[in-house]
């Protein structure tokens, strides 16, 4: 069994192996990319917002506005929006920066749905092969009885290999590409609240700006 090689893996699994083996390099290609994405996020968000917030409080709000167009990231972009409505009502910022962080909720989740497919197909492609499988040993069988030929046991193997490796192929394909949807759910989530965070700060700290900066200028209208 150690001498069979991978390639004989899939052909004894039979016609069901070849969705599956796309299926697992299709999981593997999201999860890899999913996992850089998330990665990038979680390096460069906090000091976006570092960099971004001090800008701010300095009052450089195109500075700031630079600022985040050198991170191409959901937490830049949602920052840009609402840093683009300085001056406007707290409110409008809000509404701003809500349908920012909408925007960027579908591009977090991009590939996910794929991969829950893909969890919930690789089964279902496993159970194909089972069946394929079986089907297999019981022609062997009506052809064997149907020409008065004992049935032997390396006649069935053939059906029994096909029946056990795609069970365990689709098995095999579907429980980590589960795992890791769940795991890529959560990060969507943690990041969908970090978003909403930094949104809220934002919205505050631009509204106390633009209030003290018509206060200033209340001031010299009456020192004046």
């Amino acid at each position: 069994m150690n001498d069979i090689s991978a390639q004989q893996y899939l052909i004894l699994g039979g016609p069901a192996m070849v969705p599956i083996l796309l299926s697992s390099v299709a999981a593997l290609t999201i999860i890899i990319q999913k996992y850089h994405d998330f990665k990038k996020i979680k390096a460069d968000a906090p000091h976006l917002k570092r960099d971004v917030f001090a800008l701010i409080r300095e009052n450089k709000i195109k500075a700031a506005i630079l600022a985040c167009e050198k991170y191409p990231s959901p937490m830049g972009r949602v920052l840009k929006s609402g840093l683009l409505q300085f001056g406007n009502t707290r409110e409008g910022i809000k509404d701003t920066v809500n349908t920012a962080i909408s925007l960027e909720v579908p591009r977090l989740e991009r590939g996910l749905t794929p991969l829950i497919t893909i969890a919930n197909a690789a089964p279902l492609f496993g159970i194909l092969g089972t069946v394929l499988g079986m089907a297999m040993i019981f022609q062997t069988i009506s052809v064997r009885t149907a020409a008065m030929d004992p049935v032997t046991l390396p006649d069935l193997a053939g059906g029994v290999w096909q029946a056990l490796l795609a069970t365990i192929a689709g098995l095999v394909v579907a429980i980590p590409s589960f795992v890791a949807y769940n795991y890529f759910v959560t990060k969507v989530s943690k990041s969908t609240n970090d978003l909403e965070q930094a949104g809220e700060e934002l919205s505050h700290l631009l509204t106390r700006l633009n209030e003290s900066s018509n206060s200033s200028s209340d001031q010299t209208i009456d020192a004046e």
